[in-house]
């Protein structure tokens, strides 16, 4: 499974009607569909498409044809993106009419060359689960902890001082079965 971590666009054009496909990351799709719909006004249509990994690890999609006919615009986006394997992941089409009808087979196609225009011109990252876990270490400890999280590439989410030092961490399994390899003995990685 892939996901992009920025915004990328794609125009493309078919018998007069233009169709801006705008990729992006779900978390940001209310946002970007109200900056879409002020930006382009005059559009006649913002369809949309996304895929997301809920709390459960499943996978939730949802599309819209945004007034064109039934079928023809929101479920083939959504297809495209379930065929690249994309996640967390939302792509909105914005449509400007050119005065000739593409027909049902027309719009298929058109929405779907746009959302992998834009696809190809995206940088994807490959989606690993990150998991959220907790050491607690004493100060003595701390520089050679956070040289070893820098070296395994394991982000430090929260630092709690107390009499000794609370770290949240994110990464993913593979990373801290070899962190706790590395580690002193008296550190145990904990789960959140």
């Amino acid at each position: 499974m892939k996901y992009v971590k920025e915004q990328f666009n794609e125009t493309f054009e078919e018998k007069k009607s233009k169709f801006i496909a705008y990729l992006f990351p779900y978390k940001d799709f209310d946002k970007e569909m109200k900056r879409l719909k002020e930006e382009h006004p005059k559009a006649r249509h913002h369809v949309y498409a996304y895929r997301y990994l809920n709390d459960f690890e499943q996978i939730v999609e949802n599309s819209s044809d945004d007034g064109e006919p039934k079928g023809t615009s929101g479920k083939p986006s959504l297809n495209v993106l379930a065929g690249h394997e994309l996640i967390n992941t939302a792509v909105i089409i914005v449509r400007y009419f050119g005065g000739i009808k593409l027909g049902t087979g027309g719009l298929v196609r058109a929405y779907s060359d746009a959302v992998n225009k834009v696809i190809e011109k995206s940088i994807l990252f490959s989606y690993e689960k990150l998991l959220k876990k907790f050491i607690n270490c004493e100060y003595s400890d701390l520089s050679k902890v956070e040289y070893l999280l820098n070296q395994n590439e394991i982000e430090i989410i929260n630092k709690e001082f107390t009499t000794s030092i609370n770290l949240i961490l994110e990464a993913t399994e593979e990373k801290f079965l070899k962190l706790q390899e590395q580690l002193p003995r008296n550190i145990v990685i904990n789960n959140y």
